[in-house]
């Protein structure tokens, strides 16, 4: 019996298993927060903006096995964007970068995934340099 070659799927564009976004529409979203700054600072600062304007805050995520509510972010003196989770009476801030999404991730979730896409990228991507 003659063995037929595999069919070659139509490629698309490759998502990550972590993230249903494509490194193409993720990179457009961190061109989109970070267009005008001119340092990390800045770019954290304008990822920190979206994220804070399109995430629908509150939303339900597993936390250590545990559920807690996400009830929105901050930012850090480290320049480090966390989230603020709260159980019962506890709260804890934990960085965007480790927290667990849901499933399905809450209406802008993309924003956190353009930040950690961002923040693996080695933080100062695309960055001008100021004489000044």
């Amino acid at each position: 019996m003659k063995r037929q070659p595999a069919k070659t799927p139509n490629k698309k564009p490759s998502k990550t298993a972590a993230s249903p976004w494509t490194k193409a529409e993720l990179d457009r979203l961190v061109e989109e927060a970070t267009v005008d700054c001119y340092n990390e600072s800045e770019q954290v600062s304008g990822l920190y903006t979206m994220i804070q304007d399109n995430l629908a805050f509150p939303f339900q995520t597993e936390v250590l096995g545990a559920p807690a509510t996400v009830q929105g972010i901050d930012l850090t003196d480290r320049e480090e964007i966390v989230a603020v989770c709260r159980r019962g009476n506890h709260r804890q801030k934990i960085l965007l970068t480790d927290l667990p999404l849901p499933s399905p991730p809450p209406p802008g979730a993309e924003w956190i995934a353009a930040y950690r896409h961002w923040a693996r990228a080695g933080f100062s991507s695309g960055c001008e340099e100021s004489d000044s």
